[in-house]
């Protein structure tokens, strides 16, 4: 199969995994007795129809692409992060902390300030991960799930007590939230009336640094060894535990300045769930991009439009906004089931053979398909030769049907 007929087929491949991923939320939806049609065009639609649904299409945007480059690098490292959502809450504590403190600042240190705040906190929680693992061989998966925990039971403890608001205080409400942080630490808006801010260049910024230190540098490509194959990278003279820490590190400080940006761009103050699922839909958002900043920017919009138009749903279409997880699961499911095609040189070899018997054209064997890696014949019918010439014939070898020509 060559690049125009792999191209093609991973497109189709994609295709069909969306439209599954559609037909199984129309089946929920069906089922809590929903308007199909309605709610899928509301989702898709509304949130597009005037300045302010696209600019919070991009505010959604902006730290589920700082959460999913994170992720991209974990995952590219061979580490599975699931801790983004506490990373992001030590970051909002870092951040908020670091901007409160140092308040007479100016905007030009101060923002910057509470960036690497965020960033540093992030990376704290990240690396504890990460050394867990590399010392100790302490599963990725259990060690961040359950440093989420950690991290919101020491969020909400801030924000109940020494972080706390004195005028909550002073007034009874009780709100768990910090005092509005300095309006120097603040990030500029872009548009007036919107809250799209200037997290957005940041964001994007940061998108190209990760595909440069990724591809572009030894020591991102020793990261991605180190994920492809630990074993050979070990071989090759690769140190895969350091690595393994540098990776989480990195993931769980882009993890703390979403969380920043977040508090910095929008709310201006620390408050209880304003991770608001960032942190799992980052990975959904991470996989659906092909763990690569070029497909993750799009895959952020597209679920920052999904995120709006769950939220319209529930006032225009009469459906739950948390339908919009049921969806999430469902794009998950299909994106593992795509993978799994995309990257089955078998099924591949089977397709580009019947385009070609179609066009009338020999279908030559990929060098991805060696010898080696064909089974045994004799033990059952292998696609990889099927359809190919009696080898025997193609030199005139006497035919062992024949005792004559045995002889």
């Amino acid at each position: 199969m060559n690049k125009t007929m792999k191209a093609l087929y991973n497109a189709a491949v994609v295709l069909a995994a969306a439209v599954a991923a559609m037909g199984i939320g129309a089946l929920v939806f069906a089922a809590v007795g929903a308007d199909v049609i309605k709610a899928y065009g509301v989702i898709l639609t509304e949130p597009l129809k005037d300045l302010i649904g696209i600019t919070e299409i991009a505010v959604r945007a902006v730290p589920l692409t700082l959460i999913a480059l994170g992720i991209a690098i974990a995952f590219r490292s061979g580490t599975l992060n699931i801790g983004a959502e506490g990373q992001m809450m030590v970051g909002i504590l870092a951040s908020s902390a670091a901007a409160i403190a140092f308040p007479d600042l100016p905007k030009i240190l101060l923002v910057p300030l509470a960036l690497l705040a965020g960033a540093a906190g992030g990376a704290v929680w990240g690396a504890a991960a990460g050394i867990l693992k590399a010392r100790l061989g302490v599963n990725e998966i259990l060690s961040t799930v359950m440093l989420n925990y950690i991290a919101a039971q020491f969020y909400t403890f801030l924000l109940r007590g020494p972080m706390m608001d004195p005028e909550e205080l002073v007034t009874g409400s009780g709100t768990p939230q910090s005092v509005r942080i300095p309006r120097a630490a603040w990030l500029d808006r872009l548009i007036p009336g919107t809250r799209l801010h200037a997290g957005v260049y940041l964001a994007l910024a940061l998108a190209v640094l990760v595909f440069l230190f990724l591809w572009r540098t030894s020591a991102g490509f020793r990261m991605r060894a180190a994920g492809a194959e630990a074993k050979a990278a070990r071989y090759a003279g690769i140190r895969v535990e350091r690595y393994v820490v540098a990776a989480m590190l990195l993931s769980g400080a882009f993890a703390g300045i979403a969380g920043a940006v977040e508090i910095l761009g929008v709310h201006r103050r620390a408050i209880e769930g304003v991770s608001g699922g960032y942190g799992f839909t980052g990975i959904v958002v991470s996989l659906f991009g092909g763990l690569h900043p070029a497909g993750i920017v799009p895959a952020s919009l597209f679920f920052g439009l999904l995120l709006l138009g769950a939220d319209m749903t529930q006032r225009l279409a009469d459906v739950p906004a948390n339908m919009v997880l049921v969806l999430q699961g469902a794009i998950i499911l299909a994106i593992v089931s795509a993978r799994q095609f995309m990257n089955n040189p078998y099924v591949q070899d089977r397709l580009g053979r019947r385009i070609a018997r179609l066009f009338g054209r020999p279908a030559a064997i990929p060098a991805a398909l060696s010898a080696e890696a064909c089974p045994d014949p004799s033990d059952s019918p292998d696609p990889c030769l099927a359809d190919e010439p009696d080898a025997a014939a193609s030199v005139d070898a006497p035919s062992i049907d024949n005792p004559e020509e045995r002889r």
